[in-house]
């Protein structure tokens, strides 16, 4: 078992936690994002700290890890630099008492997370910031993650952005920024985080690799990081579950279009399509849409495609057919969405998906 499985045992449930890593609030290094931590730390230096930031962009590109060292910083600040080490351990076990998580609940009795931050979480706002118990100096509240707010907790959470106490930082996390209120937008400072460098998704692994005694081999890992489109926990979830094969497993029904291989695609389905296997569900879309994205990317500028994506991408892809692509790809993206949030049927799901593509490649050839 590796570390950050045994830390995981006692840990608080945390809904996007990657099984069998750290935290990101036990992770002691960013990688990249040089010119958020320099705005971040030039407002805190200044004086001028605005009390809410909006940490935005994709998923996996270590917005909570970022924000969880603004955290640290702004603890720590005006401290002794010997009390770094305190803190780091403190906020890593969500043990400092002027920090506080809002996020997703757990639900005991059906072993699965809300679907959404509910008011009640909100509301434990009111005894954290009118706590006088704590430490002295600032208190952070960390919303991880602010799209998934629903609308009482969302006004709940408006009231307290309005009229903060002094020496209050809100940070929320989205990797949905459209989804916010307005009013909630308003009222940040808004710090919109891209994909990571190649070299720093691949340090960042790396790191996360020896931190978590988790071996992987060199085969294994150039390809999750070739595929990772600037997101760690992509990387890592290719490495830690059966990504690669998934990614194989499309790669090779998108080699095979126009035609589709009906008794292998029930096989994928019917490991796809259980309650259980959410997660992997998750994990193929992602995959899925991934290389979409890459082929349409090759076919407009002759860039970012693997080998053997750019042989697909030259068979079925040109720019002759490039919208129409686009336009499957939004589709899909759409319909996986709306499948996930309304509980829809996932078998019919991934059937649709691959019977588009079919039409798409028969309908609009090269």
């Amino acid at each position: 078992m590796s570390a950050a499985a045994e830390r995981q045992r006692a840990a608080p449930a945390e809904p996007d936690r990657l099984e069998g890593f750290s935290s990101p609030r036990e992770v002691d290094r960013v990688f990249g994002h040089e010119a958020a931590i320099a705005e971040f730390e030039d407002a805190l230096r200044s004086g001028r700290m605005h009390h809410a930031w909006l940490l935005t962009g994709p998923e996996g590109i270590g917005k909570a890890t970022l924000a969880y060292r603004f955290a640290r910083t702004v603890l720590a600040h005006g401290g002794h630099h010997g009390e770094a080490e305190a803190i780091f351990r403190k906020v890593a076990a969500l043990s400092h008492p002027n920090l506080l998580l809002l996020l997703r609940p757990y639900n005991e009795k059906t072993k699965r997370y809300g679907q959404w931050i509910s008011v009640d979480e909100v509301r434990r706002l009111r005894a954290f910031l009118g706590n006088t118990a704590g430490e002295s100096g600032w208190r952070v509240v960390i919303v991880d993650r602010a799209d998934e707010l629903n609308t009482n907790a969302a006004n709940a959470l408006l009231k307290a952005l309005e009229e903060p106490p002094g020496q209050t930082l809100f940070l929320l996390i989205s990797a949905a920024e459209g989804r916010l209120p307005v009013t909630i937008r308003s009222r940040a400072r808004t710090l919109r985080l891209f994909p990571l460098q190649e070299s720093d998704v691949e340090r960042a692994v790396r790191a996360a690799l020896a931190r978590d005694g988790y071996e992987t081999d060199e085969a294994t890992l150039a390809t999750a990081l070739a595929l990772a489109q600037g997101s760690v926990r992509r990387a890592l979830e290719l490495i830690s579950s059966e990504g690669i094969g998934l990614y194989g497993e499309i790669i090779d029904t998108f080699a095979r279009l126009p035609e589709l291989d009906a008794t292998r695609l029930h096989k994928v389905v019917d490991g796809l399509s259980n309650a259980s296997e959410s997660e992997r569900l998750e994990l193929y879309f992602s995959l899925l849409l991934g290389l979409i994205e890459r082929l349409i990317r090759f076919a407009a500028t002759g860039e970012g495609a693997t080998d053997r994506e750019r042989e697909l991408g030259l068979r079925l892809l040109s720019r002759a057919n490039l919208a129409y692509w686009a336009g499957a790809w939004e589709a899909i993206a759409e319909e996986r969405s709306e499948a996930i949030a309304l509980n829809l049927d996932k078998s019919l799901l991934v059937l649709d998906t691959w019977f588009r593509l079919q039409k798409l490649a028969r309908e609009h050839p090269v």
